[in-house]
């Protein structure tokens, strides 16, 4: 099956978030890392804030036609990322809830094992439930790793769903740690994926 796939603009913001949010709602690293009380609209509004702040200004963000599937990079021309992440670390903490010092010390503990050279980062993708099984999530990873491969870039990305450790080989990713996050949290498996 063919899917469309295009660069997501502003006006997919709202239809992205809701793909996302539904996407993760049962997604074991997030589970962590926000508070359980409104989770699905704290997960809605930290989707919304890296999209609208992070992917679509500073990023790439890739969409199905329909916005059923979204795959969010960040890439090596982006610049200011930093400066943004600071800038958003307290909405973030709100956003997190009573789980702030889990998500602060889940990132820290993922840290090492992030690449410390210009890197092609799968921040984030989903595919609807409804629409899933289907190949939407290959179809929407795939323009970010051909733009990757172009560059010369490696690509990375991080999961806490064992199932996807396959799904990501077949696309070329090899797994370079296997993290138990603190507090009890999930495993998760940092993965690298070298250019074509």
């Amino acid at each position: 099956m063919t899917h469309l796939i295009r660069e997501a603009t502003s006006g997919d913001l709202e239809p992205a978030v809701e793909t996302l949010r539904t996407a993760f709602a049962d997604y074991p690293f997030t589970r962590h890392t926000l508070a359980a009380d409104d989770h699905l609209d704290r997960l809605a509004d930290m989707q919304r804030l890296f999209l609208a702040r992070i992917g679509i200004p500073h990023g790439r963000v890739w969409v199905s036609d329909d916005a059923d599937a979204v795959a969010v990079w960040t890439t090596p021309d982006s610049t200011g990322i930093a400066d943004v992440f600071a800038e958003l670390a307290p909405e973030l903490g709100r956003i997190a809830g009573d789980r702030a010092e889990i998500s602060a010390r889940t990132e820290a503990a993922l840290a090492p094992h992030r690449p410390t050279t210009p890197t092609w980062f799968l921040a984030t993708v989903g595919v609807r439930p409804d629409s899933q099984g289907r190949g939407l999530g290959k179809a929407v990873i795939e323009p970010g790793l051909r733009e990757a491969d172009a560059a010369g870039s490696v690509a990375f990305l991080e999961t806490s769903l064992e199932g996807n450790v396959a799904l990501y080989r077949k696309l070329g990713f090899e797994a370079v740690a296997e993290v138990d996050l603190p507090d009890d949290g999930p495993r998760t498996w940092a993965m690298r994926r070298e250019p074509a």
